[in-house]
């Protein structure tokens, strides 16, 4: 901009540009440019190339590009907002290659149907069948004379959203206080004794086959009880076993078999 205010005779404009351009920098774009070598950029276009690859790599040139392809109103954005935030992508990357047509297009299908709706409205149809200067002056007027009511919508918005927010607060306070008063009055219920074992010889805590008392007074229990004697059938006597501390079992059975049989045939005799 200010070199074309500047004018000299059989001097381009581009020399003019390039004989300026070094007090347009600052930071680590001033310390670039003095590092170059001497005689290294004689053009423009040699400047604008060396620029372009030393401060826009290929990785921020694709995502620069794709935020602008992709452009989006956001649910929140007030149209002016969304022009704004357009307009500011493009000025960050100044060599994006986009006509003023694609520019046009592109916000257009970003905006939402309402918005789009309004855009045909200003333009009296269709906006993109206008010509490129006229879109452009629609969407600068619309975004100058819509600014103040969008804001005021989006105001609302945000008050309805604190209101619900406060609400649902509310709400989950009172869940937490019932959740207090119910875990409160839940009766623990008691711990249930466990069964104590009683000797009956002893009465101690512990059962009649662990009692020492048993153990120790084994032969008088034995003397008290007497011989045990069970009379058994001869096919049972090797599989029956007489409690601890009694006598052996007899077989009485066999031995009066025997005798019986020494004495001849006593069932004649009537015994």
């Amino acid at each position: 901009m200010i070199t074309s205010t500047l004018q000299f005779r059989n001097v381009p404009n581009d020399v003019i540009k390039l004989m300026m351009f070094p007090y347009s920098l600052e930071g680590g774009a001033k310390t670039w440019y003095e590092k170059e070598p001497p005689n290294s950029i004689l053009t423009w276009e040699d400047l604008v190339t060396k620029f372009v690859n030393q401060f826009f790599p290929p990785s921020k040139t694709t995502h620069l590009k794709n935020e602008i392809s992709r452009l989006t109103q956001k649910f929140d954005e007030t149209f002016s907002e969304a022009w704004e935030r357009f307009k500011e992508l493009l000025r960050a990357y100044p060599h994006h290659g986009f006509t003023e047509l694609t520019q046009v297009d592109t916000f257009y299908n970003g905006l939402n149907e309402n918005e789009q709706d309004s855009l045909n409205g200003a333009a009296g149809g269709n906006l993109l069948s206008k010509t490129t200067r006229e879109a452009l002056n629609i969407i600068e007027n619309k975004s100058k004379v819509r600014y103040s009511r969008n804001r005021s919508n989006a105001s609302r918005m945000n008050a309805t959203s604190s209101k619900i927010d406060e609400r649902i607060n509310k709400l989950a306070d009172q869940l937490s206080t019932l959740v207090e008063i119910v875990s409160k009055k839940v009766v623990t219920p008691a711990p249930v004794k466990a069964i104590e074992e009683s000797c009956v010889t002893c009465g101690g805590a512990h059962s009649w086959y662990n009692c020492s008392v048993t153990d120790n007074n084994q032969a008088s229990v034995c003397a008290t009880a007497g011989t045990y004697n069970q009379v058994n059938l001869p096919n049972r006597v090797s599989n029956q076993m007489a409690p601890p501390c009694f006598a052996p079992v007899q077989n009485n059975g066999q031995n009066k078999f025997n005798q019986n049989q020494g004495q001849g045939n006593n069932f004649n005799r009537g015994n």
